[in-house]
């Protein structure tokens, strides 16, 4: 498996330069801080993958805040999604709190929409998302993100807390794997 895993990071194309990833999220912060500012947010880091963007996040957000996390997965270290697993739930009553969801990528949008609609059941009146990555697809997604810091084409990508197979999220940038024919 190591074996793959470095090939796969020694002939990756790099998309997003660590300092262009940095200023995304600056951006993101910004708006978020606008926007949230006054709400008393419950910030849901979405595990694992949202890890790394909600501890880059946390630091600029300038506004009081209640940090926890949720984790439903529907790659489980595997590089296509099946159904979503719920492996943590928050502990944080979400009743009446303004939630803001953030995640790594919005790919086809199936896993921030089941955490959205999460938020909505278990009685939080706003739920926003922020999501480091969104990928352009040529088909309709669920969802769309409130706050993004990219865009991207349609390629399998890691790093900043993408992975591939379960490794290389904390690869300093943004990185899409090479094409196979």
């Amino acid at each position: 498996m190591l074996n793959e895993i470095k090939q796969v990071q020694q002939t990756a194309e790099m998309l997003h330069s660590e300092q262009e990833v940095e200023h995304a999220i600056d951006k993101m912060a910004d708006q978020i801080n606008q926007f949230l500012g006054d709400r008393n947010p419950v910030l849901l880091c979405a595990m694992n993958g949202g890890i790394v963007t909600t501890g880059k996040l946390l630091t600029r957000l300038n506004f009081p805040l209640t940090v926890d996390a949720v984790n439903a997965s529907r790659y489980r270290n595997a590089t296509s999604g099946g159904d979503i697993k719920w492996l943590l739930k928050p502990v944080t009553p979400l009743q009446g709190r303004t939630v803001l969801i953030v995640d790594d990528i919005l790919d086809e949008g199936y896993t921030l929409d089941a955490l959205i609609q999460f938020c909505q059941e278990q009685g939080a009146p706003s739920v926003y998302s922020a999501v480091l990555v969104d990928k352009k697809l040529n088909r309709p997604k669920p969802v769309t993100a409130d706050f993004v810091g990219l865009e991207v084409e349609d390629r399998y990508l890691f790093g900043y807390g993408m992975d591939y197979k379960g490794y290389l999220r904390n690869a300093a940038g943004i990185f899409a794997c090479k094409e196979t024919s």
